[in-house]
C-alpha cells in the first residue's frame, strides 16, 4: 500500500506543479512554441505518468528502507530543497554543480570526479537553456556587473 500512497500524492504534486507552469505570464511579444512553462509541463507530465506507473503496479516488497538506504534517500531530499532555496544567489552553475556532484559522490563516485560531472552538466545545461531555448537562468554569483 506505500507505493500506492507514495503514488497518490506524486501524483497530486504533478498536477499541481502542471497547473503552476501554465500560469506563467505570457511573454513580452507574444506567445512561443518554447516558453518558460514549456521544461516545467514536460516535468509534470513525467513525474505523472511515474505516479500512475507506482498506483497501478506497486512493488510486491513495499518495505520502506529505514536503513542506510533510507538515511540517502532523506539526505537526497534534502540537498533537494537547499538546491531549490539556493539556485537564486548562488545560480544556477555554482548551485547545480554542489548539488549534482554531492548526489554523484553519496552514489559512490569519487568526490573530484563527481563534482566535476556536476560542473560540466551544470555549464552544459545552462548553456543549452540560455542559447539554444533562450529561456535565461540565474547566474548568482558569476554575474558580471
Amino acid at each position: 500500500m506505500n507505493d500506492r500512497i507514495f503514488g497518490l500524492l506524486m501524483l497530486t504534486l504533478a498536477v499541481a506543479y502542471g497547473w503552476g507552469a501554465q500560469q506563467f505570464p505570457e511573454p513580452f511579444g507574444g506567445a512561443e512554441s518554447i516558453g518558460p512553462e514549456t521544461f516545467p509541463t514536460v516535468l509534470s507530465i513525467v513525474l505523472a505518468l511515474s505516479s500512475l506507473y507506482l498506483i497501478v503496479r506497486p512493488d510486491p516488497d513495499q518495505q520502506w528502507p529505514w536503513s542506510r538506504t533510507g538515511a540517502e534517500m532523506v539526505l537526497a531530499i534534502v540537498i533537494l530543497c537547499l538546491y531549490t532555496a539556493l539556485l537564486e544567489p548562488l545560480g544556477f552553475i555554482v548551485t547545480t554543480t554542489l548539488a549534482v556532484g554531492t548526489l554523484c559522490w553519496r552514489m559512490g563516485s569519487k568526490p573530484v570526479r563527481a563534482y566535476v560531472t556536476g560542473l560540466i552538466g551544470g555549464i552544459a545545461v545552462f548553456a543549452l537553456f540560455n542559447f539554444v531555448l533562450e529561456l535565461p537562468l540565474p547566474l548568482g554569483i558569476l554575474e558580471v556587473a
